[in-house]
């Protein structure tokens, strides 16, 4: 006999806040001393930013590490790599936040929705390949809370079509796919520290690649395309915004990346306990991670089963009653109908561009990713277990998702 549910009248699970913690502390303090204390505030002259490169870099095993001012940037310094012409397009995931999008609009490209997988949430290799055009001229896989793409498929079809791949790792630090570290098996890779990622300055990103081409072309893309190694009149070699990053910021940012490694193998370790526990759960099933892969678990994903007797926010509002929070459909939408200017082709001012630049018509609306909109319908996420839990508080999760799973609608 199933226990009596909060939400009808019965004991919660949870009666005390989990557990949290302070992102920052005293080596991030010590780091942004230094900066005061030497005076250069900006990265030109100073050291935490280019250190912060330096180590991330050699972390990862990269060539070129390029930090900027948030993830969106990150994305951004990678898709000037690239240099699409307007009217390109780039293949990438309709499940993500519009730093993923931005970036592509802003050079002029397209973007184009791939279908996700179902058990995954991530993109359907299937459907990427389906979508490849003779505009195509990249593909941007997004590990979706850290849970890493089926890369060996994204690989093999961008290696066969000879189109570089760009990583969002903006999720996912330190996940890995068959051994290495996601940012580092496609061509360039890009990483957010915004606050509520698995390392954070408040803001800012990182783009890594070995390809020369790119990683030369990233680095003056960040600063204006300015060349500043050259003595005389200044020289632009390329157009580019600013995102330098600050020495406050990379002060920050060398902190919280000498603490990576700890820090994404207790939320590993702590996700993966709860995906344990709960492998047998009836009607919710955690989101599914692929054979030799290793999620970091910037969220905790999980789908209602189709033939489950409740919906996502029925469950979810149930579980929030035995004092686990949860939401339900993340962003609701597919991405590109939860941005009206996007969805409307309607960027800059009465413009249709970059859209009439293409040579075909491209159409974002109910049709475009059904099967996305359905994962969607379906997904909870109940809190996710951080490095400050407890192993006792992740059994909590655990044993509350499974009493609203086994209770609600019977």
């Amino acid at each position: 006999m199933p226990e009596t549910l909060a939400i009808h009248g019965g004991d919660k699970v949870r009666t005390r806040p989990f557990t949290s913690g302070n992102k920052v502390g005293r080596d991030e303090l010590k780091e942004l001393v230094d900066v005061i204390y030497h005076g250069t505030l900006n990265r030109w002259g100073g050291t935490k930013v280019v250190a912060f490169e330096e180590e991330f870099a050699e972390i990862h095993g990269a060539e070129y590490a390029i930090a900027s001012t948030s993830g969106t940037s990150a994305i951004h310094v990678a898709v000037g790599m690239i240099n699409p012409t307007p009217g390109d397009e780039i293949i990438t995931g309709p499940i993500t936040d519009m730093g993923s999008i931005v970036p592509i609009l802003y050079q002029g490209a397209i973007p184009i929705f791939a279908e996700c997988a179902e058990d995954t949430f991530n993109m359907d290799p299937a459907d990427i390949e389906a979508k490849i055009t003779d505009r195509t001229v990249a593909i941007m896989a997004i590990h979706l809370f850290g849970n890493p793409c089926d890369m060996t498929a994204i690989m093999d079809i961008a290696r066969r079509h000879n189109l570089p791949v760009i990583e969002d790792c903006s999720q996912a630090h330190l996940s890995e796919h068959d051994g290495r570290l996601v940012g580092t098996i496609g061509d360039i890779g890009c990483f957010s520290l915004q606050q509520s990622k698995h390392i954070t300055c408040g803001d800012g990103g990182i783009t890594i690649t070995d390809n020369d081409e790119f990683g030369m072309r990233g680095r003056l893309f960040m600063d204006k395309g300015w060349h500043r190694a050259q003595y005389g009149p200044r020289v632009y070699e390329v157009f580019g915004p600013n995102y330098r990053m600050n020495e406050l910021s990379g002060a920050v940012a060398l902190a919280q990346t000498r603490r990576m490694h700890e820090i994404t193998e207790t939320r590993r370790a702590r996700g993966d306990l709860l995906v344990e526990l709960l492998a047998d759960n009836p009607h919710v099933r955690p989101q599914k991670l692929l054979d030799g892969c290793k999620h970091t678990y910037w969220q905790f994903g999980m789908r209602v089963e189709e033939d489950a007797p409740f919906t996502a926010d029925e469950f979810a509002k149930a579980l929030q009653a035995e004092g686990v929070s949860c939401g339900a459909h993340y962003i609701g939408k597919p991405i590109f109908l939860c941005h009206e200017a996007l969805r409307n082709r309607r960027l800059f001012g009465d413009s249709r561009y970059p859209f009439d630049m293409g040579d075909r018509e491209v159409v974002y609306d109910e049709t475009t990713c059904p099967r996305t909109q359905d994962v969607l319908d379906r997904m909870v996420q109940p809190i996710c277990p951080t490095q400050f839990m407890p192993e006792d508080e992740v059994r909590d999760i655990a044993r509350a998702i499974r009493k609203v799973s086994e209770g609600l609608g019977q």
